[in-house]
């Protein structure tokens, strides 16, 4: 491994240490999602209610196969209950940056978390 580093001259490491300040620089600006302000819910495609992420509540949404239970904290939300045979939705767990995203694909529900600022402009399955 040393016999590697040897052949390294100071231009190599100055380029080394340049790509590293220049990821560290770029990772904030990956994440900019702003801050969590609600959580969308959706049956197919259409958006059936928008929770406000400020106090603790629950929502039951009639799926294609049955009913999807939504459990919204301060600052997060997650769906808690699915008819769906895989339980993908709710394995996702606790839903928190804006963006992050719970598709229940046989209900035809999803949970969405927006904030002020949009990562993408729709959403298909």
């Amino acid at each position: 491994m040393n016999r590697w580093l040897n052949l390294l001259r100071p231009g190599d490491w100055l380029v080394v240490a340049v790509a590293a300040l220049l990821v560290a620089a770029a990772f904030p600006l990956v994440w900019q999602g702003g801050i969590a302000e609600k959580a969308v819910v959706r049956r197919d495609g259409e958006v059936i209610a928008e929770l406000d992420l400020s106090r603790k509540r629950t929502l039951e949404v009639a799926g294609a196969i049955g009913t999807t239970v939504i459990a919204v904290e301060p600052g997060r939300a997650r769906v808690a209950a699915d008819p769906g045979p895989r339980q993908y939705c709710v394995r996702q767990g606790w839903l928190k940056r804006p963006g992050e995203i719970a598709i229940c694909a046989p209900s035809h529900i999803s949970l969405q978390i927006a904030g002020r600022k949009k990562d993408f402009d729709s959403i298909a399955y």
